[in-house]
């Protein structure tokens, strides 16, 4: 009964948020708390939450605290000469666009934090879609399967996760995988390359003029080319209206195309190199593990506002800037809190994961490794990945023991499901992503879930073609 009640559970939540009957918010809290009544266990409904929210406060504080210290070190310019860098390779050419949001996504995941890949992402990439009117959807989805590829560094948590369950070390399991691992990346451009075709199909092909002297570029003109792109994405685009209303949105808009102007007041040249070290010391503090992240991120915030901007009112306004995406986040993690503390309280992931183990053909012994790495696509996107690689992959790889398969393989196929994993409703950096990027989690849902499956099946093949899996 659990079993069906956790899948059904899921199945409502999803078709909610898809057709839009309900917000995430809502849904992660309400739908999770009527199933636990359902389960007859309504008594200790509080004692989930509360441990649900125990466990992924240090994610929401690291989360809020990351939005702050990258929100600051975009501001003050740090990025700059990556993004124009991708700029100029994209001009204003959708297809140019969707495959430079990629190779941005899959550099800035190196550091192995989902929610800085999508905060420096969607800020870079952002404005181009919303002067060009292409689909923001695209963008999410193509930054979550490159992130969902680059996410199985050893340092990004799954491998990790997998090294430990299994008692394995994290090296043995992850440097055999790069060969996959690049297959699958290099399938995530190739699908960007097509969206892009689709999406210049759609919009025509643009020219985009900079009026750039060396370093002052003052401002940017996306100007319509010959072709057969609409009316819309063929006018001329100012930064600034002489005549017809503007509402709030383009305001917004106006305002995140700015993002990148070199003449904002909220630049620091002069302490460029130390925000570069600074953000360099921290991150290779978060890969050797000095401290916890949450509190990394707490200390490199602080220090980040204090020398950027040593006046109080300032930095008054910096945290203000950021305000709306720290709230935004921060209440989606601690809603999903709800959603896993019901799943795990009332027993439904354990049972819903012995189900899935036992419903496998007894035939199927000596092929394990095929067989979690095709479970990894559902289980990683139902279930965090604590509960998939702590309470699922020990057992799987109990079985797979039992007819001849090596643990070592189990670790790496259970690293397939990851570019989906990345845009599972459990997942706070997904919501950084969407929030953002001002798209509904339903519509990037739908839209990603078939290209991030066919990922994850192309990383398998090319396992098993390598013989790694």
């Amino acid at each position: 009964m659990l079993t069906i009640l956790g899948f059904a559970m899921i199945a409502t939540f999803l078709v909610l948020i898809m057709m839009k009957k309900m917000s995430p918010i809502a849904a992660l809290v309400l739908i999770p708390a009527l199933f636990c009544v359902f389960v007859g266990k309504g008594a200790k409904l509080g004692d989930y939450v509360i441990e649900g929210v125990t466990s992924l406060a240090p994610t929401a504080a690291m989360l809020m605290f990351a939005i702050v210290y990258f929100g600051v070190m975009i501001d003050v310019g740090l990025f700059d000469p990556i993004v124009r860098g991708i700029l100029k390779f994209c001009k204003a050419d959708p297809m140019r666009i969707v495959v430079g949001t990629a190779i941005l996504a899959a550099i800035v995941s190196l550091d192995g934090d989902g929610s800085t890949t999508f905060m420096i992402t969607v800020s870079a990439m952002y404005p181009l879609y919303k002067r060009l009117k292409m689909s923001l959807v695209v963008m999410t989805g193509v930054a979550a399967m490159a992130n969902g590829v680059m996410n199985t560094l050893p340092w990004g948590g799954p491998t990790a996760r997998a090294a430990t369950a299994l008692k394995l070390d994290a090296s043995d399991i992850f440097v055999p995988m790069i060969p996959a691992l690049a297959v699958g990346l290099l399938a995530v451009f190739v699908l960007s390359y097509f969206l892009g075709l689709r999406e210049r199909k759609r919009l025509g092909v643009l020219t985009l003029n900079e009026v750039l002297v060396e370093e002052k570029e003052t401002e940017t003109v996306l100007v319509g080319s010959a072709g057969s792109g609409s009316a819309a994405a063929k006018s001329p685009v100012t930064t600034g209206g002489s005549g017809s209303g503007t509402d709030v949105e383009d305001t917004e808009d106006d305002e995140r195309f700015q993002a990148l102007d070199p003449d904002r007041p909220t630049l620091r040249p002069k302490l460029y190199w130390f925000n570069a070290l600074l953000t360099v010391g921290l991150l290779t503090a978060m890969i050797m593990e000095w401290l916890p992240i949450p509190v990394l991120f707490l200390l490199g915030a602080a220090l980040a506002l204090t020398v950027n901007f040593p006046h109080i009112p300032d930095q008054k306004a910096r945290l203000a800037a950021h305000a709306d995406n720290v709230l935004n986040v921060s209440g989606m993690v601690f809603a999903a809190a709800v959603f896993t503390g019901v799943l795990q309280g009332t027993g439904m992931v354990d049972h819903m994961a012995k189900w899935m183990v036992d419903v496998i053909p007894e035939g199927m012994g000596p092929h394990m490794a095929l067989v979690t790495g095709v479970l990894s696509l559902p289980l990683t996107y139902f279930m965090s990945n604590d509960g998939f690689y702590f309470g699922v992959l020990p057992v799987l790889a109990e079985a797979g023991a039992a007819h001849g398969v090596t643990p070592l393989e189990m670790a790496r196929a259970s690293l397939v499901g990851q570019p989906l994993h990345m845009s599972s409703p459990l997942v706070p950096a997904v919501y950084v992503l969407v929030g953002m990027a001002k798209v509904e989690f339903g519509d990037h849902t739908k839209f990603v879930v078939k290209w991030a499956a066919l990922t994850c099946l192309i990383i398998l093949a090319a396992g098993m073609l390598f013989g790694i899996i």
